[in-house]
């Protein structure tokens, strides 16, 4: 369950991460000063598609 809820929230962040992308052409880790070769943005993306094939092929319902 713990980590359902985890994947949500990366998920809600992916989601808010892409908007930015769309609407304004800004990623959220470069508004925070960091590029796609900081080692902590590659990690949240990383697990931001982590979480979506969970909750693609993973639990069916991942309501908390």
């Amino acid at each position: 369950m713990k980590f359902a809820k985890i994947a949500r929230w990366l998920l809600v962040i992916g989601g808010l991460n892409w908007a930015l992308v769309g609407l304004f052409g800004k990623d959220l880790f470069a508004l925070l000063g960091l590029d796609m070769s900081a080692w902590l943005a590659r990690l949240v993306y990383l697990l931001v598609g982590v979480s979506a094939l969970y909750a693609l092929f993973g639990k069916k319902n991942m309501s908390v």
